[in-house]
């Protein structure tokens, strides 16, 4: 029989809060398989992340830019008709079972809306909803956790849109009432119930540590203000980093804070970690319980990562570490050992589903942007793979905000645009790793930008990109900036 294939992902998790000793589950499955330290997301919004991940292409390729909240905008948020994913790839030959949240957008529908599905669909956000309704049980969040923000439709109409925020708070119907507690249930459900004589497929999507930061007993009280240190980022907006970040939802709901209030951020959002690998505990000992552990794959991720007030943003939406780079920890079937516990190559969310096709010895029916890494967990090619990660941004809930962004090696090219106006950013990760210097500013560095730029806009056109950049001129850049007074 095939491998079995367990694919858990966190949403808005933040990769330094691993390993911490608040993640023990999670951190189990780096431990027992491997880890790829500098992974990231092809785009750090949940639609575009999933889309890209689940398909292995680059937003651009696929057609899945934004969130599609939108109607005037809604049809950049799905992935083109004509392209597989994950679920059509494997559903046929695997026991396919999804619970948790569900933010892969299709062309002519959602996965789950599909009649040919081959999927059973034990859990999403809307039956959470009825499941919620049917109990009599508030969501959890409301107004006092959410804030307003300015959002262009197309670059040409603002809408004011309303969005999760840093509040915090107890969420009194309880645990069992909880997104993620409901998901693992669900998932728990499925588990318990799959076709034992084909190999399982369980995507666990689960919602935590996403927002509102508005948890259930114990999580709420689980973490004290002692039990961690804030990085040194947090609740500080450097003087070179982007200003054009002020029209986004990550500077309008991320300056009002102070560090005082991020300290209670953190407090709450680790209590949510918590939670989070409390229910990926739940999944692994099931799979234990079966007898299918050792047998199985279980990839673990995340669509992207948080903010949380480092540089004085929150949530995604921005190509800082804290945003971008993701946890992917793989843990193989026994009888597959990979040839390092952990590796230091930069590798993309594109990557992935390469990496399974070749495992799992799968055809994906279609060309893929991503690269396989089997031959770097081989130890065949260490050298030549990774590298390399391309990320964009489009806007949230319609096009509006652009950001592109090249990781090569040491350095990180970010390229902010809003309206007519073009923003840079370079940093040095292994000199600069929470991204504090922007290097724009030292022309001693524009031979770097300028290399990078060029192979930035060279992938913009080669995948269809819909915006341009401007030709890269450094003295003109900072012409522009260092005659503005810093505040």
């Amino acid at each position: 029989m095939k491998p079995h294939v367990i694919i858990i992902m966190a949403d808005q998790l933040r990769c330094d809060v691993l390993g911490r000793g608040f993640t023990p589950n999670i951190d189990s499955i780096a431990e027992e398989g491997t880890s790829f330290r500098r992974a990231y997301c092809a785009s750090p919004l949940c639609v575009p992340a999933r889309g890209a991940f689940f398909t292995g292409t680059y937003p651009n390729r696929n057609g899945s830019l934004i969130n599609p909240w939108e109607p005037a905008d809604a049809r950049y948020g799905d992935v083109r008709a004509g392209i597989n994913h994950l679920y059509t790839i494997m559903e046929q030959d695997w026991d396919s079972i999804h619970s948790g949240k569900q933010h892969l957008f299709t062309e002519g529908g959602k996965p789950e809306d599909r009649v040919d599905s081959g999927t059973r669909w034990f859990s999403t956000e809307k039956s959470y909803k009825e499941f919620l309704n049917e109990a009599g049980k508030p969501m959890p969040g409301g107004p006092r956790f959410r804030t307003k923000a300015a959002e262009m439709v197309n670059g040409k109409v603002t809408r004011v849109s309303s969005y999760s925020n840093a509040e915090t708070g107890q969420y009194e119907p309880g645990d069992m009432y909880y997104f993620d507690s409901y998901f693992t249930e669900k998932a728990l459900e499925g588990l318990k119930s799959r076709n034992s004589e084909k190999p399982l497929l369980l995507n666990a999507m689960f919602l935590a540590p996403h927002p509102p930061l508005h948890i259930p007993e114990p999580w709420y009280g689980k973490v004290s203000t002692e039990d961690f240190r804030l990085p040194e980022n947090v609740g500080m907006y450097y003087p070179r980093q982007s200003p054009l970040q002020m029209y986004n939802l990550t500077g309008i709901a991320g300056a009002r804070y102070s560090r005082e209030h991020w300290n209670e951020a953190w407090r709450v959002y680790l209590g949510l970690v918590g939670l989070l690998d409390h229910c990926v505990g739940r999944i692994l000992e099931e799979l234990k319980n079966q007898g299918i552990y050792e047998e199985s794959l279980i990839l673990f991720t995340s669509d992207h990562g948080e903010m949380l007030g480092s540089h004085g943003l929150f949530q995604k939406m921005c190509m800082y570490e804290e945003s971008a780079r993701v946890p992917l920890y793989i843990k193989f079937p026994k009888e597959f050992v990979p040839a390092r516990k952990s590796y230091d190559q930069v590798v993309s969310h594109i990557d992935v589903l390469p990496t399974l096709c070749e495992y799992l010895h799968m055809e994906s029916g279609n060309e893929m942007d991503g690269v396989s890494l089997m031959p770097l967990l081989k130890g065949e090619k260490v050298d030549e793979i990774g590298g390399l990660a391309l990320i964009q941004y489009d806007g949230n809930g319609s096009r509006s905000n652009f950001q592109r962004c090249m990781v090569q090696g040491r350095y990180k090219l970010i390229v902010d645009l809003f309206k007519d106006e073009t923003f840079y950013e370079l940093y040095d990760l292994e000199t600069d790793v929470q991204e504090t210097n922007n290097l724009m500013f030292d022309r001693e560095y524009d031979g770097i930008a300028k290399v990078m730029a060029e192979r930035l806009t060279s992938h913009m056109k080669a995948t269809g990109d819909l915006i341009t950049l401007e030709s890269f001129d450094g003295e003109g850049f900072r012409d522009r900036y260092e005659r503005f007074p810093v505040l």
